[in-house]
């Protein structure tokens, strides 16, 4: 199977010898990060520093300021690494040293969006903002992640993009320093802690035929246990109709997948109109159309009817990658195993060998490794070897 590697610009910028260390990895493409939202992230090799703080969401290349002159909002600039275009010094060192390089782009998911436009957020049944998570049923948000789509996935040279946070973010993300843990949401109520009640879902939601203000209340009256201490173990489509009643939570997941549909194909076509003929565009995804996230929800015979493919979570049990790559069985399209390869998070690099072929038995035909810059030497070390048998 064909192995990439994720990669910020700064794991490279600075490093001479970071390209051919990962080419000798024995991956043959890296998904490069060209729109990133913020983090802070350790660089255990880079020989001019450790941790490199990316403060907001940012694009990793100039923009085009034709594009985004008058416009609001625009993309905004990073500042925390060396040169005009990060990303373009980046990929043309990877090239160099005979990778395939493919843009890596972060759409819903922006906390500075939010906190400088705040119409622009989810807000949830309790009137609460999610800064961090756009609304993609808000003209403006979907022009906006549209047009940024399209420039930073077709970056000069790149062969494809992987479309991350490509749907609707919710309650679930690792704001800064979340306080979040303390009460147990389980995953039906994780969804309806992740409903949009703005003023444009509140008319979807009554073009669907719940009112909303009805619906609103019912999702505060479900979570009232949560609160209390009860708990809500609820889980799957059946769970939040046992929350919301069938009615109301068809209504919604309707008005949620008739959106996240409408924005994966507008996407798609932008990027496609961008790029040169046979570019591929994969999108992140979980194969279960109601959740939210950076890996989006998605119904598996619309998105390979849209994109080129998926890349799929596939860290953790036999289970997890069961679930993952089950329903695209039999299906066209790459699916791509995304796999954690850093032990500090949770990744299992000295199980990759048995995993990745575990997940081309359920139909895999490609892998990525997350995250080729994060890991430490012997986490790298383990993937090459395991690359090496695998072949």
């Amino acid at each position: 199977m064909k192995a990439g590697a994720f990669l910020y610009p700064w794991d490279v910028v600075g490093d001479p010898d970071a390209a051919a260390r990962i080419a000798d990895l024995g991956v043959r493409q890296v998904t490069l990060a060209a729109a990133y939202h913020s983090t802070r992230a350790l660089t255990p090799r880079h020989p001019a520093h450790r941790v490199v703080t990316a403060e907001h969401a940012a694009v990793l290349y100039p923009p085009d300021p034709d594009r985004w002159a008058g416009r609001v909002p625009a993309p905004h600039r990073q500042s925390w690494t060396a040169g005009d275009d990060p990303y373009g010094e980046a990929a043309g060192a990877l090239a160099a040293a005979g990778l395939q390089v493919h843009s890596w782009v972060v759409l819903a998911h922006s906390s500075r969006l939010g906190a400088e436009h705040p119409d622009t957020s989810v807000v949830n049944a309790y009137g609460d903002r999610y800064p961090w998570a756009p609304c993609i049923a808000r003209p403006a948000v979907r022009a906006y992640l549209v047009d940024l789509a399209a420039e930073a996935a077709a970056r000069p040279g790149a062969h494809g993009t992987e479309l991350e946070s490509c749907g609707w973010y919710g309650f679930a993300h690792l704001h800064a320093h979340d306080k979040v843990a303390g009460v147990g949401l389980g995953e039906a109520a994780q969804y309806l802690m992740s409903l949009c009640f703005c003023s444009v879902c509140r008319e979807g939601y009554g073009e669907e035929g719940a009112d909303p203000g009805d619906l609103s209340a019912a999702v505060r009256r479900a979570l009232e246990p949560v609160w209390s201490g009860a708990g809500s173990p609820e889980s799957g489509r059946d769970g939040i109709g046992r929350l919301l009643g069938p009615g109301l939570a068809d209504a919604t997941l309707r008005w949620r997948g008739r959106i996240a549909r409408a924005f994966q194909e507008a996407v798609v076509a932008a990027v496609r109109d961008a790029a040169p003929p046979g570019f591929q565009v994969l999108l992140h995804a979980d194969p279960v159309p109601y959740r939210a996230g950076a890996n989006v929800g998605v119904d598996a015979d619309h998105i390979l009817a849209v994109a080129d493919g998926v890349v799929l979570p596939c860290t953790g049990s036999d289970a997890v990658r069961e679930a993952a790559l089950g329903p695209f069985a039999g299906r066209g399209g790459v699916r791509a195993a995304n796999f954690g390869i850093v032990t500090g998070m949770g990744g299992s690099p000295r199980t990759l060998e048995r995993d990745a072929a575990h997940a081309a038995s359920l139909g895999a035909d490609e892998l990525r490794l997350y995250h080729a810059g994060l890991a430490s030497g012997p986490d790298l070390e383990a993937v090459a070897a395991a690359l090496s048998r695998l072949g």
